[in-house]
């Protein structure tokens, strides 16, 4: 087995053009992946500088180093009902910097004429305003801090030069994560006086992009590396490992599609002017059948979410909710709807991941309200009926919180709303306790107990669940 290098690989100079804060399993296998297939096609001649976007880190850093930052990304999922795999070698990542300790490398960078991007994965937590952050420090504390005080540095050295202004393209999982960070930079502008000038460049030379992101990628293969290594032929110590299903929507101007025309390469990049009406979409369907699945397949005994879908209840109860109630309560072009719908679907029939349904079920109860109450809402108040698989999705997560289910489990949610859920339980009044809990304004941002007759529904499901089994009203319900 050969080791993995530019001794053993003939690896191509890119210019870089790309600083992206974060090295973690989920953009190298997403973005870079991505950068990389458009570079080798001939659409893109980018080289991409990771920076480790907090302190810490020497050891992965050490590896990126030891294997001049090439890496596999190694999919398998499922693509028109067949099995698929894709391996590939990524050779577009030209260095790893360490901001903390190597702070004039990564000045360096943020400074050099070729950089036009800035691609970030900082968490949920990266993106948040602290007030005082030091833009003198080196580096700031804070994403937001660390992003003003290079821009600032970048506005001083080019003059104000439009030209000279960035893409910012922020892969966090909040929502409008450009945006929120773009308010933060000219908060933090605002606040250290850094003048009128400098805000208005922020304004019009550079670009904030809101972003969904979409692709499973558990990571490193502990329990099969040997294997791959194997396979592969390299001692790749870096190997990531991700679902074939992949989908990126950037909303925001047309200077990006521009920069990163990644959908000429043939990925499933998606260019709009807003992405809410798309995530929106996404959130129903795949999100949506997620949560409602979980309390259903869990309390059949499933572990997995193949485990569900090889379950021939779940997996009727899950397509027919989402052809039946998902997808008219959302209003687009109905074949375009079916077409999406497929291909979210299809992923939950991927042999080769094992999601389990107990990490889905964390923080099922504000999941739910978020997820498919606005499936129930929008099937009474457009369509005028009741969402009634939905609805039972909401029963099935209220007995298997109630700690009375046919399965011992523990939620992993709020403490207090699962301690209300099991302590005001009565078998003998369950339309009661129902009431009880959609009547708690602590659970609940909705009133949901005000939508007609649901709160009944919902009270006749989980009495069903609870004196004929699960498997039993599923089947019920299904007629």
């Amino acid at each position: 087995m050969q080791p993995l290098n530019k001794t053993t690989v003939d690896k191509p100079a890119y210019p870089v053009k790309i600083m992206q804060f974060g090295e973690g399993n989920f953009l190298r296998a997403f973005v870079d992946w991505m950068i990389d297939k458009a570079n080798k096609d001939g659409i893109l001649n980018h080289g991409i500088a990771l920076v480790q976007p907090i302190g810490g880190g020497e050891g992965i850093k050490k590896i990126f180093e030891k294997q001049d930052c090439l890496y596999h990304v190694y999919l398998e999922g499922i693509k028109d009902k067949k099995p698929v795999k894709e391996v590939a070698l990524i050779q577009s990542v030209t260095d790893i910097i360490n901001p903390y300790t190597e702070y004039q490398q990564y000045e360096k960078l943020f400074l050099s004429e070729d950089l036009e991007t800035i691609i970030s994965n900082t968490t949920e937590a990266g993106i948040r305003y602290e007030e005082g952050d030091d833009l003198n420090a080196l580096p700031p504390k804070s994403f937001p801090a660390k992003v003003t005080s290079l821009l600032y540095k970048r506005f001083k050295k080019f003059d104000g030069d439009a030209s000279k202004g960035l893409q910012i393209v922020c892969c966090e999982l909040i929502e409008d994560n450009g945006s929120t960070l773009r308010e933060f930079v000219l908060k933090h502008a605002a606040y250290h006086k850094l003048g009128a000038d400098f805000e208005n460049w922020i304004k019009t030379a550079c670009s904030f992009y809101d972003t969904l992101v979409d692709r499973i990628v558990p990571g490193f293969p502990k329990e099969t590396i040997n294997e791959i290594k194997e396979e592969i032929g390299f001692d790749d110590n870096l190997v990531v490992k991700g679902e074939y299903f992949h989908v990126w929507a950037i909303g925001g101007d047309s200077i990006i599609k521009e920069k990163l025309p990644l959908d000429k390469a043939g990925l499933n990049v998606l260019f709009m002017d807003d992405i809410r009406p798309f995530r929106a979409k996404k959130v129903r369907v795949l999100n949506g059948a997620h949560t409602a699945m979980v309390p259903l397949a869990l309390q059949l005994g499933c572990e997995t979410v193949m485990d569900a879908f090889n379950t021939p209840e779940v997996e009727q109860f899950i397509n027919k909710m989402v052809n039946e109630e998902v997808l008219p309560g959302i209003g687009e072009d109905p074949e375009e709807l079916k077409a999406f719908a497929a291909k979210i679907l299809e992923r939950f029939y991927n042999p080769y991941l094992k999601h389990y349904l107990k990490d889905i079920s964390l923080n099922s109860l504000s999941k739910w309200e978020t997820r498919d109450f606005p499936t129930v809402a929008d099937n009474y108040n457009k369509l005028g009926k009741q969402a009634k698989l939905t609805t039972f999705s909401l029963a099935a997560l209220l007995v298997l919180y109630s700690g009375k289910s046919e399965v011992s489990f523990t939620p992993n949610d709020t403490k207090e709303f699962v301690e209300f859920i099991q302590s005001t339980f009565n078998k003998n009044d369950i339309k009661g306790w129902v009431n009880g809990i959609l009547n708690n304004k602590e659970i609940w941002t909705s009133p949901l107990n005000e939508l007609p007759g649901f709160a009944d529904e919902v009270a006749a499901d989980a009495q069903a669940i609870l004196d004929k089994g699960m498997k039993t009203a599923i089947a019920d319900i299904l007629k």
